[in-house]
């Protein structure tokens, strides 16, 4: 693995599983969550990582590339490969999925209308970021990626 791969790792772990949770219960006022959220917190944390680093692996395995793709700018090199088998076959982004249900299970723990106003503002900025990316998929991959896209759900899975 390469020096630059590592470091984009280490950045999406901070930003998505350290930072970005920071910001929501910093701005719920830094509630000590009871233990049914905790719980709820563990549980979604465990399936939402869980599913984005397989996504993540297979993407690195099967697609010969990296999620580094940042509003059409490349910052490693990109899949190689159109996924549509493993994670990919549940939905389109399952990388993202992974995170949402990690950041859902954050808000049922901090139980904060503030925190999911943080929570809106980050599905807006990467619902803008996937439409970027679907649009170089389809440059990139043509037909077979309208095709996988006609039959497969954007976030939520079963979901066109």
């Amino acid at each position: 693995m390469k020096r630059n791969d590592l470091f984009g790792y280490l950045l999406g772990l901070a930003v998505f599983v350290v930072v970005i949770p920071l910001i929501m219960w910093r701005v719920a006022g830094k509630p000590t969550p009871g233990l049914t959220g905790l719980i709820c917190l563990v549980v979604f944390a465990v399936v939402g990582i869980g599913l984005s680093i397989w996504s993540i692996v297979y993407m690195r395995i099967v697609g010969k590339g990296n999620p580094m793709d940042a509003f059409n700018h490349e910052i490693a090199p990109r899949t190689s490969v159109l996924m549509t088998e493993g994670p990919y076959r549940l939905c389109r982004n399952p990388m993202l999925l992974g995170v949402f249900l990690y950041y859902i299970g954050l808000l049922i723990c901090l139980r904060s209308w503030k925190a999911v106003v943080v929570f809106a503002v980050y599905v807006v900025i990467m619902m803008i970021q996937v439409n970027s990316e679907e649009k170089r998929l389809e440059r990139d991959f043509g037909e077979e990626y309208l095709a996988y896209k006609a039959r497969t759900g954007k976030i939520i899975p079963f979901l066109r």
